[in-house]
C-alpha cells in the first residue's frame, strides 16, 4: 500500500469506526477482499460515500485525545504520521513526497515537510475529507 493510501485508510477507517452506519459492513467486507499492495483499491475502500465528507479535524482531534502524546499534527507531517501510527522517518517522507509529486530537493527536509503537510491536507479534501479553512 502506498504511504498516502495508508494515511487515507487510517483516517477514514477511524471515522467509520467512530460513526458506524449501514455502509460499514460493506466497507469492511470490501476492505477484507482488497489485496495488499493495491493503493488505489485501498484508497477507494477508505473513501466515504458520496455526499458524506469526513471531518478530518474532528477525526484527528479524537485520535490525538486518545493518543496521550503532545503531537503538533496540524502543522507537522512527522507528528501527523506518528498520530496515525505510520513510519515518520525521513526515508518514508521522501517516498511520500515522490508519491505526491514533489519536485523540490528532498534533502531540504524542512521545505519538503512544509509542502507535505499542505499537500496531504489538499489530497484529503480531494478524497472525501473536509478540512477547516484554518487547518
Amino acid at each position: 500500500m502506498s504511504i498516502f493510501g495508508s494515511i487515507l485508510s487510517s483516517i477514514f477507517h477511524h471515522a467509520k469506526a467512530a460513526t458506524p452506519d449501514s455502509t460499514t459492513g460493506a466497507t469492511a467486507a470490501a476492505s477484507a477482499a482488497t489485496p495488499t499492495g493495491a493503493p488505489a483499491e485501498a484508497a477507494a475502500s477508505a473513501t466515504p460515500p458520496a455526499g458524506a465528507p469526513v471531518n478530518i479535524d474532528a477525526v484527528l482531534s479524537d485520535m490525538a485525545a486518545k493518543n496521550g502524546q503532545n503531537l503538533n499534527w496540524k502543522e507537522s507531517i512527522v507528528d501527523l504520521l506518528k498520530l496515525l501510527g505510520l513510519d515518520s522517518s525521513l526515508d518514508s517522507r521522501k517516498k511520500l513526497a515522490g508519491e505526491l509529486g514533489y519536485t523540490g530537493d528532498t534533502n531540504d527536509s524542512a521545505t519538503m515537510n512544509v509542502w507535505l503537510i499542505k499537500e496531504v491536507r489538499q489530497k484529503l479534501v480531494e478524497n472525501g475529507g473536509k478540512v477547516p479553512a484554518g487547518l
